[in-house]
């Protein structure tokens, strides 16, 4: 979290565990994660992949969240999401926190609440942030962007301890305003597939507006074709206040 704003900006590049060498994380990570940290991002997000081969090897300093749950897209039940690393794995890293993916809805949802909570006991234990990614997602979902769900699924993550909410933006300002007042934790909003820019910056100030604290983009940032800019424009709504347009001819996208 930026100290100044409580809020944040963080690039989550774990995709390559679910879907494998998609555009813009390819092998050469540290250029990816450079030109992130280039834009004043707050964190990137990803496996041990990261600080293994692409954190902080040089250019400005950037925050590491180590995630620690995964799953493939190869796999007959991609929903869900087991541990494939430990909270004491990141302290020994020196990582800045931790993340843990959920689908709420999903049959297999009950062994990933477990995980969670007891994440969230070791977290505390070691003094560790926990951002938790809750998503309304599988077999008793029809819809994982409907209000009331994604209320559920947020609180949930409050409740269970999280510092961090990261969940599906609702679609209007109106909606997710409950979602945010429903959740004692700050709530960021995730990108999902990728879009223009207009339209995710957009997003992103309707968001802040009505309480968000932040989000987490990965492929409308490392996927774009200037992933710097984009972050720098980010940074301009989310820290600074900045309206779209405003941001967009600061950093002339």
């Amino acid at each position: 979290m930026n100290r100044e704003t409580n809020k944040t900006i963080i690039v989550p590049m774990d995709h390559g565990l679910t879907v494998g060498p998609i555009k813009g994380i390819e092998k050469n990570l540290g250029e990816t994660v450079n030109k992130i940290a280039l834009g004043g991002a707050n964190a990137v997000l990803g496996h041990i992949g990261i600080p293994l081969y692409a954190h902080r090897g040089y250019g400005p300093d950037i925050g590491l969240i180590l995630h620690l749950s995964g799953s493939t897209s190869l796999s007959p039940d991609s929903n869900y999401k087991v541990l494939v690393n430990t909270v004491l794995e990141a302290v020994k890293l020196g990582a800045d926190g931790v993340s843990l993916h959920i689908n709420v809805g999903t049959k297999s949802d009950p062994e990933m609440l477990e995980t969670l909570g007891r994440v969230s006991r070791e977290c505390r234990e070691f003094g560790m942030p926990l951002l938790a990614m809750m998503y309304p997602r599988g077999e008793n979902i029809e819809d994982e962007y409907d209000v009331e769900v994604v209320k559920i699924a947020a609180r949930v993550a409050a409740e269970l301890g999280a510092d961090i909410v990261k969940t599906n933006w609702t679609g209007d300002p109106d909606s997710f305003k409950e979602v945010v007042n429903g959740c004692m934790a700050p709530v960021i909003i995730a990108g999902g597939e990728k879009s223009d820019i207009k339209g995710i910056l957009e997003i992103t100030k309707q968001s802040i507006e009505v309480g968000g604290s932040g989000v987490a983009y990965g492929r409308n940032v490392f996927q774009s074709e200037d992933s710097t800019k984009v972050v720098r424009a980010l940074c301009l709504i989310v820290h600074k206040n900045y309206n779209v347009e405003e941001a967009m001819k600061e950093v002339k996208l």
